[in-house]
């Protein structure tokens, strides 16, 4: 990898767009749809129109580091792996509460201080081979609105043989999911709340959210959710009852992982995340008919709450402390071994089927 440089020099030709008359751009790479006009950028700040032309990230990192699959959290895909993590920069979100407000925040917060450091798709690759990684995950900033730069990543990760993931606010458009696809085996959505003037606070829409998740499910991709339970904002009974009946309603078989907050960023007043309330919220998604619940954040504190069971018999199959998997009886082929029931999620290597047809060719530098 080589030395800082200025992210403007680091991006090629955007590919999720649509030029308009005029030299103005319509970027479909979330789901704020930003019209850019000649020389402006969209809303994250990193995607802009040079010329009549969007561009687009490319071709660096801000962090990247190998970390347990359940750190993302994915609970249902290569239980006790590790994964081969990268962000970039940039956020098309403000979130008052981030946890890496250093990377999201670097283009609209001067006390971040953090710079880009150029890699290709091979070197991020070569990477995860000598980390013992079995899966590429984009993550740390939010993904979509680099999602060229993700997709050749994958392209190159999965012919290398690693799966790939994405860890998403789910602020989607069907443009850019199918752009995705081909090259993306699963894909955690950070639901924050079920209030549309929560949404409104961070920059974005709730109802945006609620239309990707059952999106991701019909184009394939393998869904878990997170919701961040921060107290008096989202913890309300009423409002966790919502956000489990809207998720049992898009398929009772989404794991659900409810997860503690803690004072970060700007967001200082609340009190950190009780077990109580994790365990809480843990039993309203199950009273809603979600087969997989899980509690996170406070590893060793809140019991069955970091165990898959099997939905039909009951049985304890993949048992979790934290980010450590301690014991995994799933079969390769997503069974349970007492009843022979089918445990959905990515369990091996081999393919659960076909990818939806999508994507728009490989970027080009320029």
């Amino acid at each position: 990898m080589g030395a800082p440089f200025s992210l403007d020099q680091k991006t090629v030709e955007g590919l999720l767009c649509e030029a308009l008359p005029g030299g103005k751009v319509r970027c479909y790479a979330c789901g704020h749809r930003c019209l850019i006009f000649e020389g402006k950028r969209g809303i994250c700040q990193v995607r802009f129109n040079r010329e009549g032309k969007l561009r687009a990230p490319f071709g660096y990192v801000s962090t990247m580091q190998c970390d347990p699959v359940e750190k993302k959290p994915f609970f249902h895909v290569l239980p006790g792996s590790r994964a081969l993590t990268f962000g970039m920069l940039g956020c098309d979100y403000h979130c008052f509460f981030c946890q890496n407000w250093n990377i999201s925040q670097s283009l609209r917060d001067p006390n971040s201080t953090l710079e880009g450091t150029p890699v290709t798709p091979e070197e991020i690759s070569e990477a995860a081979s000598e980390t013992g990684a079995r899966l590429i995950v984009s993550s740390y900033n939010e993904p979509l609105i680099t999602a060229e730069w993700a997709a050749e990543v994958f392209r190159v990760g999965r012919k290398a043989g690693f799966k790939t993931a994405f860890v998403s606010n789910g602020n989607a458009t069907p443009q850019v999911l199918d752009f995705l696809r081909p090259h993306t085996d699963a894909y955690k959505v950070d639901l924050k709340s079920m209030r549309e003037e929560n949404y409104r606070k961070v920059g974005g829409k709730l109802s945006t959210v609620l239309e990707t998740i059952p999106l991701l499910r019909e184009k394939g991709f393998w869904v878990e959710i997170v919701t961040l339970v921060i107290p008096g904002h989202n913890d309300s009974d009423e409002e966790l009852k919502d956000a489990a009946r809207f998720i049992a309603s898009v398929s009772p078989e989404i794991p659900w992982h409810v997860t503690a907050f803690h004072k970060d960023y700007r967001m200082t007043d609340p009190d950190n995340t009780p077990v109580s309330t994790l365990i809480r919220a843990a039993g309203i998604g199950r009273e809603a008919g979600l087969k997989f619940v899980y509690a996170g954040n406070i590893p060793g504190r809140v019991g069955e709450w970091e165990n898959t069971l099997c939905p039909s018999c009951g049985k304890l199959l993949v048992e979790r402390s934290g980010f450590r998997v301690l014991g995994n009886l799933v079969t390769a082929g997503g069974i349970c071994p007492a009843c022979n029931a089918s445990v959905p999620g990515i369990w091996s290597f081999e393919p659960a089927g076909p990818l939806s047809p999508g994507g728009r060719g490989r970027p080009k530098a320029g």
